[in-house]
């Protein structure tokens, strides 16, 4: 992430930001996680499922500009 390097990110204690990504996206909500309806297993699939699009987004956008450079 060229122009990013070095900044230091705010993160939730005691790696609270893996259940963030999933509940910040609407994949579920955060009683679920707390009255056991989904586990780990779950937010673990949801976190793929969201690296696999963001990575998708980067590849697209890096596409696009590879055909506007020519």
């Amino acid at each position: 992430m060229s122009g990013l390097d070095g900044i230091q990110w705010e993160v939730l204690p005691d790696g609270m930001d893996y259940f963030a990504g999933p509940l910040n996206e609407g994949m579920c909500r955060y009683s679920e996680l707390k009255d056991g309806t989904l586990d780990l297993a779950d937010v673990a699939v949801m976190n793929d499922m969201l690296m696999v699009r963001r990575e998708n987004q980067r590849i697209y956008e890096r596409h696009l500009k590879d055909m506007q450079d020519g």
